[in-house]
C-alpha cells in the first residue's frame, strides 16, 4: 500500500512507516481523502492541520526532504529541508530530493491531498 500524494497537478507516491501513527494515518485515509491547506514554516517544511488527531509514536530523529511527518497529533508536514526533534515519521515520498520538494511545493500556501493506492 502506497500513499498518494497530490499538489497542483503533480502526483507524488509515498511509502508508509511501520509505526501505530502510520497506521492510524492509513486508516483515516482508508475511510476517504484528505486536503490539507499547508504553509512553509522556517525554511524547511510545509505544515497544515490534520483536523484530527492521531496516536503520536514520537521520537528523537532526523528528517529530510520528502518525509512526511506528524506534529504534535494533529499537524501534517511535509519536509524540503531537514530537521532534528521528537516527531513522528508517518512516511516517505520515493524519489524526494530538495530540488523537487521545493520545485513541487513552491513558496506560500499550497493545498495538498493525501489519499491511498492499493
Amino acid at each position: 500500500m502506497q500513499i498518494q500524494i497530490t499538489i497542483g497537478d503533480t502526483v507524488l507516491l509515498a511509502t508508509p512507516e511501520s509505526n501505530p501513527s502510520a497506521d492510524a494515518f492509513l486508516a483515516l485515509l482508508q475511510k476517504q481523502k484528505l486536503t490539507v491547506k499547508m504553509s512553509d514554516y522556517a525554511g524547511m517544511e510545509k505544515v497544515g492541520p490534520l483536523g484530527t488527531h492521531l496516536i503520536r509514536s514520537d521520537r528523537p530523529i532526523r528528517v529530510g526532504a520528502g518525509d512526511v511527518v506528524l506534529y504534535q497529533g494533529n499537524q501534517i508536514t511535509i519536509y524540503y529541508g531537514t530537521n532534528e526533534w521528537n516527531f513522528t515519521k508517518l512516511a516517505h515520498i520515493d524519489g524526494a530530493t530538495k530540488e523537487k520538494m521545493l520545485e513541487v511545493l513552491g513558496r506560500g500556501n499550497v493545498e495538498v491531498e493525501f489519499s491511498l493506492v492499493l
